[in-house]
């Protein structure tokens, strides 16, 4: 199935332009002409791991929103939003990797099998997701538990899509400090 894109060098730098001026409409038509195309390169360049590369996508749009500006073209807008998504999953691998040396792999509990370590995972997100506001659980839960998309929970909310974007970033980094807190505490 060919992916979605504006057509033409000509819509690619309106599309940008308003987008850069804030035009909503301008920013859920760059969503639904790129949304599938940079998940797939996304989940390529993430090794087929779904919730990386759904994090690098979201990424990439509060990217565009905040910072896109004039395109030469469509395949000038396309490699900007590529090279955005590549920054944004080279910053995770990064964080990813600080994480784990500041948990240590000493600090988690000794298993052979592995369930004792997704169990005090498990114990460590409940007690995060606890530790959290209603608002931000709510949104955690439409999002990994219903499944429900950007749009269907900007719906829900009363929100824009790029808001709900924007409020699950920061939901992620909140819930990812505190069940690092948490596990580094087990210890």
């Amino acid at each position: 199935m060919p992916a979605a894109s504006p057509g033409s060098d000509a819509e690619a730098r309106r599309l940008a332009a308003a987008v850069a001026r804030g035009d909503e409409a301008a920013f859920r038509q760059l969503y639904d002409c790129y949304h599938r195309r940079l998940f797939c390169l996304a989940l390529v360049l993430a090794r087929g791991d779904e919730l990386l590369a759904a994090e690098t996508v979201q990424s990439v749009f509060i990217t565009a929103a905040k910072k896109l500006r004039r395109v030469g073209g469509e395949q000038h807008l396309w490699n900007w939003l590529a090279r955005v998504a590549r920054q944004h999953l080279a910053k995770s691998w990064r964080r990813q990797k600080k994480d784990s040396l500041m948990i240590g792999m000493a600090e988690l509990p000794d298993c052979a099998d592995g369930t004792a370590a997704d169990s005090a995972l498990e114990e460590s997100l409940d007690a995060a997701l606890l530790t959290m506001d209603e608002e931000d659980r709510r949104l955690i839960g439409l999002f990994y538990f219903d499944r429900l998309s950007h749009r269907e929970i900007a719906g829900q909310l009363g929100l824009s899509p790029k808001a709900v974007s924007s409020r699950l970033e920061r939901v992620r980094e909140k819930l990812r400090a505190l069940v690092a807190q948490n596990l580094s505490h087990e210890s």
